[in-house]
């Protein structure tokens, strides 16, 4: 057998596990109960597939920028940071993700932290599926049928968050009740944390500014 066709062998069961697992995304969209209870315990998703889930996402909320009716949206290009803009949906994610893994390892969580990260891009799913759709048909709306749009935009990030919560029962295996107890205390949880960033940046800049003072008031003296 040559070094090709073993290759080409090795790398088809590879790419069908990849596309079934990043199919099985719209069974956990449709059926989020058993989608992303089978999505850990069965091992029907792949980091690869919630990757690409993400990267859509962010591509996703970039395109809006340009294809959006201005109608919609009105983007002044020169106010706007790429970087922060896509920040905006991966220091929430990140800062969701680290929390709820963090506290429901103390209570009992089933879920790793890379089984958190897995299920919440999964559960972003409905995100680029009724964006990008919008996103073209805005272009053909009036101002009077905006109502729909913001309508449908506000329901897909509505969904989204419920599959997050309902993706977190889940793989933690935690009830109703404990899930939403824990989803308060997560969210809290990420204020703790952008708060306690905030002073460590505060303190780093504030002792960067010193030590640039003193070079400079030592190169004075010299």
């Amino acid at each position: 057998m040559t070094t090709a066709q073993s290759r080409s062998k090795s790398g088809h069961p590879r790419l069908g596990k990849y596309w079934d697992s990043l199919k099985f995304a719209l069974y956990c969209m449709t059926h989020p109960l058993d989608g992303f209870w089978d999505l850990t315990h069965e091992k029907r998703g792949t980091m690869a597939a919630a990757n690409t889930i993400l990267i859509l996402s962010l591509v996703v909320r970039i395109l809006k920028l340009r294809y959006t009716s201005f109608i919609v949206m009105q983007v002044y290009w020169e106010d706007l940071n790429i970087f922060l803009y896509l920040a905006s949906i991966l220091l929430p994610l990140g800062l969701w993700v680290i929390g709820n893994w963090a506290l429901t390892t103390l209570f009992d969580g089933k879920g790793r932290l890379g089984q958190v990260y897995m299920a919440t891009c999964y559960a972003l799913t409905p995100y680029p599926l009724i964006q990008f759709p919008l996103m073209i048909l805005s272009n053909g709306f009036t101002k009077d049928e905006m109502q729909f749009y913001s309508v449908l935009s506000m329901l897909s990030l509505i969904y989204t968050v419920i599959l997050i919560i309902t993706a977190m029962g889940q793989i933690h295996e935690y009830g109703v009740g404990k899930n939403l107890l824990f989803t308060v205390a997560t969210l809290f949880a990420m204020l703790v944390m952008i708060f306690l960033m905030m002073i460590f940046f505060s303190m780093i800049s504030q002792g960067v500014s010193y030590f640039i003072s003193l070079a400079r008031e030592m190169l004075f003296r010299m």
